[in-house]
């Protein structure tokens, strides 16, 4: 029978890919759980997605999360660092994504108000979090032992603009019209 805990990290602290061991309220734990917290977010926008072409670059972009994740986690001076895959390639692909998507919008003239259908509404949860999770990498790049670089921080800065992007377009092709702020 597989074991799915180890007690380890019961102490309150948490080893990274290495070996080192800090603890669990790191700035590096902080920003591993955002970007963690940000990829179960997105795969909730693709449970209720009603459009596979936009599942399919979500489930893309989870993908490069999870090799986020892995850089985070890992040592930066060791052999654990994963192979380098989130680069400048990674970010032309929501460059594109973006293009495509707002080419099917409207011109926006207002603010709108987060929320939409049950997929856009996630998205836009999706989007916040996105912003925390771009915070919380920068102050963990701080760290000594971060491993996440300056791609991974444009990756993600990039991934705010491609959810926004995104709960607009699957809100309009549901149907579903964008509130605005009253204030």
């Amino acid at each position: 029978m597989a074991r799915f805990y180890t007690g380890a990290g019961d102490s309150g602290h948490s080893g990274l890919i290495g070996g080192n061991r800090l603890p669990k309220s790191s700035d590096i734990f902080e920003a591993i759980g955002s970007v963690d917290e940000l990829n179960s977010a997105i795969g909730v926008s693709i449970t209720n997605s009603t459009d596979d072409h936009l599942a399919d670059m979500l489930q893309n972009v989870q993908n490069k999360l999870f090799i986020i994740g892995a850089e985070l986690a890992s040592n930066a001076h060791g052999s654990a660092k994963p192979a380098k895959a989130i680069g400048a390639e990674s970010v032309k692909e929501l460059e594109n994504g973006i293009e495509e998507l707002s080419g099917t919008l409207p011109e926006l003239k207002k603010f709108v108000l987060p929320g939409g259908s049950v997929s856009g509404s996630y998205l836009h949860l999706s989007r916040s979090i996105c912003r925390r999770a771009e915070r919380a990498v920068i102050r963990a790049n701080g760290e000594a032992n971060a491993a996440a670089d300056a791609e991974a921080v444009r990756y993600l800065n990039r991934l705010s603009s491609f959810l926004f992007v995104a709960a607009l377009y699957i809100n309009k092709k549901e149907g579903v019209e964008e509130q605005n702020p009253t204030y």
